[in-house]
């Protein structure tokens, strides 16, 4: 867990956790489509939503700004008592250039493309389907230029409206940057600059951040020249850590801008690796292979955010918590996982936000590209399975009815999750008590299962989860034995628990067979 856990605030500069979910893309084009969309949410038991803002729709004719839709969102939410985060779509939007405003799309000279292949402003994507791709040149100083003031105007904006409210939490600068088809760039620009030497500055700072690094850039970095071009100082990765240090150096830009004028926190998102070659994915995205990259560069983002489609999803939760980075996941799937892993992600890695894509479907049958998206091609039938938009809610609504509790033990060992997906774990400790998490028994019918348990006080705790047996011991060795005092189930309302069974006989043995929150204290003696 990150001992220097970054944390949204509210308008009252209380720890917000952010119980979300992102809407489709075009969704949020229109103030009467979203209409539906918040009642969805507020059933689903969301705390806040993640809205594409678009340059295209802000800046429709160049230096003429409209915020008409953006002040309608923002009323929407405030009428449903929820929360924003607001996705700048600009230059990028899946490494593509599709939400940029026609005035830009137009002008090739003024804003040009990137030249995946020399001399070529389009092109068909031979490891990715033949896809037809283009997208903006990352070197483009005009490019750069026209999107920051966008960003500028966006950020003056919100301040003028919503610093006192505070209904905007947090703004993601892009979406999912990179270039796809190539490592780096191609152009005549791209090729003098990937041929000058390296910054001396940046060259000491990877050489002395090798511990973080992944296997094959550490050793790139390793055994490269301590000065020198592109490539003989970054050998095999140098195509990659090339487009990661120009595209952070272009949304740093736009953060430095941004923080100057409305200091709200700022993210920026990636589309995974997943082990392949850089160019299939986007290339110089902030995956976590170029957080180093990223941190170094772009020192006023204020964190690297993976979308997770994939099925080790544990594992990519602990790559993207390196150097200090706090864990938030704007975009992941909404199969049979989604309830449990908000769970575990709040309960174990202490996430300043989780939040399902395309929740509007929660609950429907998957299409095709869902399944393609989703991994569908699995043995696991969770993983094939539309989550239950029931259960979902249930979770949503107790974790954001006792978001102010889990937030004050952030960064704590008194906030802690076990989850059917990370395999080897059963057993949470805690400062007097431990607790022992069965989850693999023959009593269950399902095969999935969580459990965060929360420590209140030194002997009082609050269990969330299904799928789990909980067998309560003492740590302390002077007194081994233990005795249930109170146990009871019920629920928070306005942040004060509030019981609704005493449970005792036999319901003392703990079996959580469906979502349950139980409150339990503990007493131990020789």
């Amino acid at each position: 867990m990150n001992t220097k856990q970054f944390m949204i605030r509210d308008e009252n500069g209380k720890p917000f956790i952010m119980v979300a979910g992102e809407v489709h893309n075009s969704a949020s084009s229109s103030a009467e489509f979203m209409e539906h969309i918040w009642d969805q949410g507020k059933e689903l038991g969301l705390n806040s939503l993640l809205l594409p803002v678009t340059w295209e729709l802000l800046e429709p004719e160049e230096g003429h700004f409209d915020f008409s839709l953006v002040d309608k969102l923002i009323l929407q939410a405030r009428s449903r008592e929820m929360k924003i985060g607001f996705l700048y779509f600009g230059a990028w939007k899946n490494a593509q250039c599709m939400y940029a405003p026609s005035w830009v799309k137009e002008d090739l000279n003024r804003f040009p493309r990137a030249e995946v292949e020399k001399g070529k402003n389009k092109v068909a994507l031979k490891d990715f389907y033949g896809f037809p791709y283009t997208s903006l040149s990352y070197l483009g100083e005009e490019t750069n230029k026209a999107d920051k003031k966008a960003f500028i105007a966006l950020m003056k904006h919100l301040k003028e409206v919503d610093e006192k409210e505070k209904t905007v939490l947090y703004v993601q600068i892009e979406n999912e940057t990179g270039l796809q088809g190539a490592g780096r760039e191609h152009s005549l620009k791209a090729d003098e600059l990937f041929n000058k030497k390296v910054p001396a500055e940046f060259v000491s700072y990877m050489k002395n951040s090798l511990s973080s690094m992944t296997e094959d850039v550490r050793k790139a970095v390793e055994e490269g020249k301590e000065e020198g071009s592109w490539e003989e100082v970054f050998g095999a990765c140098a195509e990659e850590i090339f487009s990661a240090f120009y595209i952070a150096s272009y949304v740093e830009k736009l953060a430095k801008a941004g923080k100057e004028i409305y200091p709200l926190p700022f993210s920026v998102n990636c589309w995974l690796d997943k082990g392949a070659k850089a160019g299939i994915y986007p290339s110089g995205g902030p995956v976590s292979r170029m957080m180093e990259v990223w941190k170094y560069v772009a020192k006023d983002v204020d964190v690297v955010s993976p979308d997770i489609y994939v099925q080790n999803f544990c594992q990519i939760c602990e790559e993207y918590q390196k150097l200090n980075n706090p864990l938030m996941i704007p975009e992941t799937a909404i199969h049979s996982y989604a309830a449990l892993r908000l769970v575990y992600t709040i309960g174990h890695y202490h996430a300043w936000c989780y939040s399902p894509f395309g929740f509007e479907d929660m609950g429907k049958p998957f299409n095709a590209f869902q399944g393609f998206l989703f991994g569908m091609d699995t043995s696991d039938p969770l993983l094939k399975t539309p989550q239950n938009p029931l259960e979902y809610a249930y979770y949503a609504k107790a974790i954001d009815s006792m978001k102010d509790l889990l937030a004050s033990k952030y960064s704590t060992s008194s906030l802690q999750a076990i989850s059917s997906e990370e395999k080897g774990k059963d057993t949470l400790l805690f400062s007097s008590f431990g607790f022992k998490v069965i989850m693999n028994v023959q009593l269950f019918s399902r095969k999935d299962g969580v459990c965060l348990i929360v420590e209140k006080e030194k002997n009082e705790f609050f269990i969330l989860g299904h799928t789990a047996m909980i067998v309560p011991f003492s740590t302390d060795k002077e007194k081994p034995n233990i005795d249930i005092l109170e146990l009871e189930d019920g629920k928070f309302v306005d942040g004060q628990w509030q019981k609704d069974r005493r449970l005792n006989g036999d319901e003392a043995s703990i079996t959580l067979n469906e979502p349950s929150l139980i409150r339990i204290k503990l007493f131990s003696y020789k």
